[in-house]
């Protein structure tokens, strides 16, 4: 609980008083209730007196006690309940001084449909609630989407959906490139799809060697029985098969399952390197750079780590690590709890297990040093900004807008922001221009509407400017009367410390040729080889590149919406028995009442609901 007269050691030594010698965990909050640390305990007494000790602390935990305002405290039954209650506190809170895992999203896996008689092969993402076997994770969009290919070529699996397969009456493009066996068009029969897609499910599940083998041994039978035509599918079966061993690197042979997990730490910074190995195959690698910090041991950073990154993650039997942690048998049961069976974390010292993590690590750093090196030119070029536009300091983040629209329809503002790590992706911002007033295509009004409501958020998530929210420049994609529009709305809105720049693309609209505005100040331009320049152009490439994106979406849903999509009780399956049924959505509207009924899946009342939509019975 808050105490007003004391901080620091003294605060934290009026705690230990009270405090219990159960399990738990706790946090420690600043002047303003900002939480500075969460941490677990095995005895919160015990855990808690290290901190009450004047001296013998590293310079990262002496400024978090001297911060230290009020703490809290909560008790549990066990250890490994404190350690899963503070990973996910940390995450929920990110607090200053743990150490962080920035990047935290979900991995894809390929799954194989089974709720239809021609199984789909396809990507999946998120809660495992689709009927079918799962493989993976894979580390990347990418690795799932060229193991998928090469999984076409092999076993010929479609990957179309049940209302597309349902539609066609001749095969598709993928069954001329030989990507898809055309079961949708009865090419292949029930029997034989499924062969290919148990061979398939083989193969995702680490037994290629054998599955090889016996493709090499049909095929040189069907040669022997001068079947050639069957004989050369098998020999592209098996390039293709090989083409997917040979993309996915090292499959090592004694490891079946495992995450295989290293760190390098190099001047106050870290990188972790993920490889998913399932199946004895290798399914791909992710790099990480977890917030640390220059006196944060590699204990306390994998510690973290394997908290933060299995929180929402189911994780697998083993996990590698390149260096110990602090509590190995603690994790272990926390993790192996949460995946219901036995999880084993190891320091391999030798064999194939040793190979594997020095190749992550090597992969660790690497990563660090690019990364590094990126970040100091960044942090150059952010110098080279603040000389250019006379900022009182290089920007640790730059806010770029723009606007996408065709003749003023599906219009959408866009919002990307750049720092000292490069561009920031997780704090893009899309606007979906709501003005009923504005005149089509009036980019003044749009870009009005866009910063009016992206201050509007500012003052009131970060009204003391405390979380980091608010941008040190901004970059508006127009020239005098863009900068103009803004300006206005700054002084509506009260804010008049923020620095914005217009970016107008000059005489010919050439790159290079572009011209800077300022309130107040004539428009001035940069030398067309100055690195600023062309680190302006690239901000600019990149929000515009953001708000086409965008725009395509909005203009693409459109398109494909039909007025069935403003009935409630119509969700995609009924959209697509009344399509299929009466053959379009204009067809539905002009439907009589009994002929609704008759739609499989609609019921009386829905039918009632969706007639009254379209004819006003009032």
């Amino acid at each position: 609980m808050p105490n007003d007269s004391k901080t620091g050691h003294a605060l934290i030594q009026d705690h230990l008083r009270r405090l219990t010698t159960a399990p738990g965990v706790y946090r420690m909050l600043d002047a303003e209730s900002r939480v500075l640390y969460v941490g677990k305990a095995r005895n919160l007494k015990a855990r808690v007196s290290s901190y009450a000790r004047p001296t013998g602390h590293s310079g990262r935990i002496a400024r978090m006690i001297r911060e230290t305002a009020a703490m809290m405290f909560l008790s549990t039954r066990t250890e490994t309940e404190a350690l899963l209650l503070e990973q996910n506190l940390i995450k929920q809170l990110k607090p200053r001084y743990n150490v962080l895992l920035r990047d935290d999203k979900s991995f894809p896996n390929i799954l194989v449909a089974k709720d239809h008689d021609f199984p789909q092969i396809k990507k999946h993402r998120g809660a495992k609630k689709e009927k079918g076997a799962y493989y993976g994770p894979f580390a990347s969009a990418d690795a799932v989407n060229r193991t998928l290919t090469q999984i076409q070529r092999a076993f010929l699996l479609r990957n179309c959906t049940d209302s597309q397969f349902e539609g066609r009456s001749r095969p598709c493009l993928m069954y001329q490139i030989k990507r898809c066996s055309a079961p949708c068009t009865g090419l292949i029969g029930a029997a034989d799809y499924a062969a290919s897609v148990a061979d398939a499910e083989r193969f995702l599940s680490g037994r290629s060697t054998e599955m090889q083998e016996q493709l090499a041994a049909d095929m040189a039978a069907a040669a022997e029985a001068m079947e050639f035509e069957r004989a050369a599918a098998l020999r592209d079966r098996i390039r293709a098969l090989t083409q997917v061993q040979t993309a996915q690197g090292i499959n090592p042979r004694s490891t079946a399952e495992a995450d295989v997990i290293a760190l390098h730490m190099e001047a106050g910074q870290a990188c972790v390197q993920v490889f998913f190995i399932r199946a004895n195959q290798n399914w791909g690698n992710r790099d990480f750079y977890p917030r640390a910090g220059a006196d944060v041991d590699e204990a306390e950073v994998l510690q973290a780590f394997l908290g933060q990154f299995y929180d929402n993650k189911e994780p697998p039997r083993q996990i590698l690590l390149s260096h110990p942690i602090e509590d190995p048998d603690l994790m272990q049961a926390a993790l192996s709890e949460k995946a219901g069976r036995k999880v084993e974390i190891l320091v391999p010292q030798r064999g194939e297990k040793a190979e594997l993590i020095e190749g992550a690590s090597r992969n660790a750093r690497e990563s660090l040093g690019r990364k590094m090196a990126e970040g100091a030119a960044q942090s150059k070029l952010l110098r080279g900004l603040a000389e250019a536009f006379d900022l009182v300091a290089p920007p640790t983040r730059v806010e770029v807008y723009d606007n996408s629209h065709i003749q003023g329809s599906h219009a959408v503002g866009a919002m990307i922001v750049a720092g000292p790590e490069g561009f920031l992706k997780s704090q893009y911002r899309k606007f979906n221009i709501r003005g009923d007033e504005l005149t089509p295509g009036d980019d003044f009004g749009m870009m009005k509407e866009v910063l009016t409501r992206r201050l509007t958020r500012l003052l009131k998530d970060d009204p003391d400017r405390s979380k980091g929210l608010w941008p040190d420049l901004m970059l508006i994609d127009g020239g005098a009367g863009q900068v103009s529009a803004v300006r206005e709305i700054m002084e509506q809105t009260g804010v008049k410390d923020v620095p914005f720049i217009g970016v107008a693309k000059g005489i010919d609209r050439d790159a290079g040729k572009e011209e800077f505005h300022r309130p107040g100040a004539r428009a001035f331009a940069l030398r067309r080889d100055d690195p600023v320049l062309y680190f302006i152009q690239r901000l600019r490439d990149e929000a515009h590149r953001f708000a086409i994106g965008t725009h395509r979406a909005k203009r693409s849903k459109a398109i494909s919406a039909t007025p069935l999509d403003d009935i409630a009780g119509v969700g995609a399956a009924r959209k697509r028995a009344l399509l299929a049924h009466f053959g379009s959505a204009k067809a539905v509207s002009r439907a009589n009442l009994s002929d609704l009924k008759a739609v499989e899946g609609v019921s009386d009342r829905l039918a009632e609901t969706i007639y009254d939509h379209f004819h006003d019975r009032g």
